[in-house]
């Protein structure tokens, strides 16, 4: 598979990048501002606000896929006004899409969600990515839109530098007791989104793992597994911490799983303590 790999130098997709090289498929990828070191990958600077260069890119490249990992928490044009134009630069190509979204466009307020259930998103960034979903649904009914939870791996994620920070005293703030998701590791979820962009789904699918846990429950996990001392991460409340944010958001992925080959593992499983 010709595959661009849009925010290869994240989290997500330096292992989208990492096993769809390793896999044989021919790779290009997109960076922000630092290119990865993959070998025999062709890494290009890219701004996917700007409109016009995502479409010189993809019309260059004529990618037989699109995967866009690309997102920026506070920034709507990024995480909303780029994934349009990566759709529309996509479409134009006769591209397949994977678009990832997340479980930030919904509220929390029905706690269970599938695959049919409507955004209601209560935050900045969960509305950007509402909208990222209704411009790729619309510009592209092909594609596959992918929402997935808290992406966790074997130590890069922002999950887990905060937990190595909160138990090393570096940083303040706590681990709700309250906020639950259904953690993911990256190399399930990178499989999964490979795998969907070689088969002919579209739609929404979830991806996410099998287990739902808080975030203190899941930093317990991170500081068992990493031989860090639990007792030192602290712990509090989202509902009385004037934070906003939805509490209680899992994402349900029977219908999705049982579409996959790959297992989407949950966290009480991946996180075990090394032996």
């Amino acid at each position: 598979m010709r595959l661009l790999v849009v925010g290869g130098s994240g989290f997500l997709g330096a292992e989208l990048v990492r096993q769809a090289a390793a896999a044989g498929h021919e790779v290009a990828a997109t960076c922000h501002t630092r290119p990865g070191r993959d070998e025999g990958v062709a890494w290009s600077p890219l701004d996917v606000r700007r409109r016009p260069d995502v479409e010189a890119l993809v019309a260059a490249y004529r990618p037989e896929a699109v995967v866009n990992a690309a997102y920026r928490q506070h920034d709507w044009a990024t995480t909303a006004t780029g994934a349009a134009n990566v759709a529309l630069a996509a479409a134009a190509a006769g591209s397949r899409l994977v678009h990832v979204s997340s479980d930030a466009v919904f509220s929390g307020a029905a706690i269970r969600y599938d695959e049919t259930c409507a955004p209601d998103p209560i935050t900045p960034y969960g509305a950007a990515k509402a909208a990222a979903e209704t411009v790729v649904a619309a510009v592209a009914p092909s594609a596959v839109i992918a929402r997935t939870s808290l992406i966790v791996g074997d130590g890069g994620s922002a999950q887990e530098r905060l937990v190595h920070d909160l138990a090393a005293g570096r940083a303040k703030g706590v681990l709700f007791t309250d906020d639950v998701r259904c953690p993911v590791h990256v190399a399930d979820l990178a499989a999964a989104l490979l795998e969907l962009a070689a088969s002919g789904r579209h739609g929404v699918h979830h991806v996410a793992g099998a287990d739902a846990l808080s975030r203190y429950e899941l930093g317990l996990l991170i500081a068992r597994r990493d031989g860090l001392d639990p007792d030192r991460l602290p712990a509090g409340r989202r509902a009385e911490s004037g934070v906003p944010g939805p509490l209680d958001v899992r994402l349900e992925c029977d219908a999705t799983r049982r579409l996959l080959r790959t297992t989407l593992r949950g966290a009480r499983r991946f996180l075990q303590p090394h032996p």
